[in-house]
């Protein structure tokens, strides 16, 4: 009967995602519509579609575990700086002049804007590569913390289950496009709320409630990390210094990543984006927030997990294994919701970018639009297959070079964009120059990372600190670059942040100009 009710909420949810794909095909005509949803998309989809593109099973099972038990309750923190710094702010200061400008310039993806922006077709295709080279390793880390809970609730082997969800995926991206992908991030988002304040009531619950869970956390000791007496259960944790590097990576980072950037693309209109921003913001409080503090109570299961042998990902799924069959299923969904939300987002992502950034200007003939169509819906299946592929391989082999690859995806990304794109909705000096200084430098940083780790300095040999360095260096790096090189041209850079200042003609209530 468990197997039953378990299986039977799995079904009903995989084929409202698969209704949603076919039902959003009309939206799907063009690439403007299969891209970015004709840019109509409201302030509720765009919101949802952020956040659940924002935090995966990653964050669920991985992030939140890991953390959880390095840091404690503190890890909390974690998911505010998200939901603050990296939703809100976010959406306040990147919102409404991403929506203005992209649609000035007539892009539909970040390479589009670099090279419109600094009238630079060579940015086009080296953001393109990086694109590429990034995202596939990071779409393939998606599949990870599926592993554990699969396992636990339908005892199927990963291979299925990985093989499943992509091939579920892909058929609603391809059906569908991005309104396909924005309706059913709604409604993953929606089961993301639910199945976290759920789970969270039932693990504390477990253990006595809210107050005797923090109770117990306060009396677990471990001398290889502090002497402090109730460590894990302190404001700052037992490493704040490493806790601010994972605080700003997970939130600054979203500025820069081409996934979520683009979902500013397709909002409605300027007024959707102040009700958006909100949305998002409560959306993050409660998904990461709460991913993060339940997280933090990880080492009340200490007696249950070995670190050592079965690593981080095992926390998440040990503190769950006892929750009722209804409310394990409502896990499972949980995780694939927030697994297939990513995914639909970064195949859509990579697609368009390889097709209109990379293949296009290739092509000898000129590619019409309803080409450039089939050729995005085959790339979203070969990079479906590829990260799943990559996905089963890392399982099975432990291979640890692909494992590393995932970690530095994030970093490398946002590290390489988040400065050009501030500096270029923002500064009109900022150059061609700065940004490719910028790029070199973020992906040279994070691919020694991985194959020189010991030569760099005690705090950057994580990936996560070393990703956090390249954004702020790259806030440093566009500017010093751009004023020591060539200027852009006065006229073009005037006419491109014109769109901010649009003039508006009516006609005088009172035509009879009155006499002082």
């Amino acid at each position: 009967m468990d197997l039953v009710i378990k299986l039977g909420m799995l079904l009903v949810f995989f084929g409202v995602m698969v209704y949603v794909g076919f039902y959003c095909r009309k939206h799907a005509t063009d690439v403007n519509g299969f891209v970015l949803g004709g840019r109509s998309v409201g302030p509720w989809l765009t919101a949802f579609a952020y956040g659940t593109s924002y935090f995966s099973a990653v964050v669920f099972v991985g992030y939140a575990g890991q953390f959880g038990w390095k840091y404690g309750i503190a890890s909390t923190w974690i998911g505010i700086a998200n939901a603050f710094l990296g939703s809100l702010l976010a959406w306040a200061v990147l919102g409404r002049r991403t929506r203005i400008m992209t649609q000035h310039l007539e892009s539909h993806t970040m390479p589009q804007f670099f090279a419109s922006r600094f009238d630079s077709s060579s940015l086009k295709i080296i953001a393109s590569v990086i694109i590429f080279i990034f995202l596939i390793p990071y779409t393939a880390s998606l599949y990870n913390g599926l592993s554990r809970l699969f396992e636990m609730a339908f005892h199927v082997p990963y291979a299925a289950c990985v093989i499943v969800m992509a091939i579920l995926t892909g058929v609603y991206v391809i059906a569908g496009g991005y309104m396909a992908t924005a309706v059913n991030d709604f409604i993953q988002g929606i089961i993301m709320l639910i199945g976290i304040v759920a789970v969270i009531g039932a693990v504390l619950n477990s253990n006595g409630g809210f107050m005797a869970s923090l109770n117990r956390l306060a009396q677990v000791s471990d001398p290889a990390v502090s002497e402090t007496p109730g460590i894990f259960n302190s404001f700052f944790g037992p490493d704040p210094v490493n806790l601010f590097g994972v605080m700003i990576l997970t939130s600054l980072g979203t500025w820069g990543l081409p996934q979520m950037v683009q979902k500013f693309y397709a909002i409605k209109s300027e007024k959707a984006i102040t009700k958006g921003m909100i949305v998002s913001t409560f959306f993050a409080t409660v998904v990461a927030g709460g991913c993060y503090f339940l997280g933090g109570f990880g080492r009340l299961f200490s007696d249950q997990v070995n670190i050592a042998a079965d690593g981080y990902d095992a926390v998440i799924p040990t503190m769950l294994s006892n929750l009722t069959p209804f409310l394990i299923a409502i896990v499972v969904i949980l995780v694939l919701s927030a697994s297939m939300s990513t995914l639909s987002s970064l195949v859509l992502t990579s697609s368009s970018t390889l097709t209109l950034d990379f293949l296009k200007p290739m092509m000898k003939k000129e590619m019409d639009e309803k080409r450039q169509l089939v050729i995005m819906r085959v790339l979203i299946a070969v990079f479906i297959a590829i990260s799943a592929v990559i996905a089963i391989f890392q399982y099975t082999s432990g291979s640890a070079f692909i494992a590393q690859m995932m970690g530095i995806s994030w970093g490398a990304l946002a590290g390489a964009f988040l400065a050009p794109f501030l500096y270029g909705l923002y500064w009109k000096r900022a150059t061609k120059v700065g940004c490719i200084a910028s790029f070199a430098f973020s992906t040279v940083v994070m691919i020694l990372n991985v194959t020189s780790r010991p030569a760099f300095p005690a705090l950057l040999q994580s990936p996560i600190n070393a990703g956090a360095f390249c954004m702020l260096a790259g806030m440093v790096i566009v500017p010093l670059v751009s004023l020591i090189s060539k200027a852009p041209d006065r006229a073009r850079v005037e006419q491109i942040f014109s769109c901010y200042d649009r003039m508006v003609t009516v006609k005088a209530k009172d035509a009879i100009e009155s006499e002082e």
